[in-house]
């Protein structure tokens, strides 16, 4: 889906602020919220896919002032109400007042019935497909050309998995692409790699 979660090349939002030294928690409650949603996912009760896609799911402006544990308990809480464990009252009442979750899901989608087989060496072009559900393909990609410089094994396909559809397993490729051909002029020269799925590819023309 195109969110406001896909943010990655994108101008406007200045230089990534980071610390070599920046802790891993800084409250209490991120360590309880990392280990419930861990514990979810070991006891099958989301898959990551659908961890990930509630979180795409947040609501703009929510997402945007939230902290990545912020984004991570909405996800949980989400899906927990949407699968039944708790209600949206039992969480108003603990948090005494309006809980925010996610967005209802739009559908989602099995594997591409024309999707190839590549191989190191392919020149490829991402498909400009606009899906409404989960989605593993960055936006600034879509559209554009690069090379097959490696193959990752199969994986569950997240346009299915995150909406719990069966589908085939798919491997990724890592596609290198140019960043001038991304950005234009925009960027310094450099290759950029990504792993895509064989759904989002086609050779190019």
């Amino acid at each position: 889906m195109d969110g406001m979660h896909d943010l990655g090349g994108k101008h406007g939002f200045g230089r990534v602020r980071y610390s070599l030294r920046a802790q891993t928690f800084h409250e209490p409650w991120e360590k309880r919220v990392n280990a419930l949603y861990s514990l979810a996912v070991k006891l099958g009760i989301f898959n990551m896919d659908e961890y990930r896609h509630a979180i795409e799911r947040m609501e703009p402006r929510h997402y945007l002032s939230a902290s990545y544990y912020e984004r991570s308990l909405t996800s949980l809480a989400t899906l927990c109400v949407e699968k039944g464990i708790l209600t949206q009252e039992e969480l108003d009442r603990r948090a005494g007042g309006a809980f925010p979750l996610s967005s209802p899901s739009a559908p989602g989608r099995g594997n591409v019935a024309t999707r190839e087989t590549l191989k190191v060496g392919d020149k490829v072009t991402v498909k400009t497909d606009y899906v409404p559900g989960h989605v593993r393909m960055p936006g600034y990609i879509r559209g554009k050309s690069g090379v097959v410089v490696g193959v990752s094994p199969p994986y569950p396909f997240p346009d299915a998995h995150g909406h719990g559809i069966e589908a085939e397993d798919e491997p990724t490729y890592d596609v290198r692409f140019d960043s001038r051909d991304l950005w234009s002029d925009s960027a310094d020269p450099a290759f950029v790699h990504v792993g895509v799925f064989e759904s989002y590819l086609e050779r190019a023309a």
